[in-house]
């Protein structure tokens, strides 16, 4: 029965995928996924409406869990996470460790790149609506852990939580999802032509 259905729900690819090679092809793509993660952490802005920076992760995280496929993606911002919890200084503002107002986000983006992951390895990549519907979802998941995080770490209602730590970035992140939504078709649009 397990044959029958693995030959009618066929693997499907990620971007990573297309990458010569497999083990250390996967740690250098797992390790580089952390590190652009760390890099996008670096660009933050303050403001008064939110405790939390406004930073390019969110757009890294899904652009890399996407990318990267299920376990890869996971794997790559679980390395993001754990190597800031063990003291590299790569979360926004050059921030590490466990705990603050924060890390909710932190701990969101690791499940949000397995679940975009996998919505990706499925090819909701490849078309501009599939993209955005992956990035909706992965974007509601790192709201829904960050926000619950932000509510307990500063004492906060629900809707005090939601106020200062999703509505302020409804916006940029929906600039974030239409970069992600003509991207990521458009280099599969590259990947198809070039075979």
């Amino acid at each position: 029965m397990a044959s029958a259905n693995a030959a009618v729900l066929p693997t499907r690819l990620v971007l990573a995928d297309l990458v010569p090679g497999a083990r250390v092809r996967d740690a250098v793509l797992i390790a580089a996924g952390a590190g652009l993660t760390g890099l996008a952490a670096q660009v933050s802005v303050h403001t008064p409406l939110t405790p939390v920076p406004f930073t390019l992760q969110t757009l890294s995280v899904l652009v890399v869990g996407a990318s990267l496929g299920t376990v890869r993606g996971l794997l790559s911002i679980a390395l993001y996470a754990l190597a800031g919890i063990a003291g590299v200084p790569w979360y926004a503002d050059h921030h590490h460790g466990w705990g603050g107002a924060n890390f909710g986000y932190i701990l969101g983006f690791v499940v949000a790149a397995g679940i975009v992951g996998e919505l990706a390895r499925r090819g909701n990549d490849r078309s501009v609506t599939g993209t955005v519907g992956l990035m909706t979802l992965g974007t509601a998941v790192i709201y829904v852990v960050g926000a619950v995080w932000l509510a307990q770490d500063l004492n906060l209602s629900a809707s005090k939580a939601v106020e200062l730590g999703v509505t302020p970035f409804l916006v940029t992140d929906a600039i974030k999802m239409a970069v992600a939504a003509i991207v990521l078709p458009a280099v599969w649009k590259l990947v198809h032509r070039g075979r």
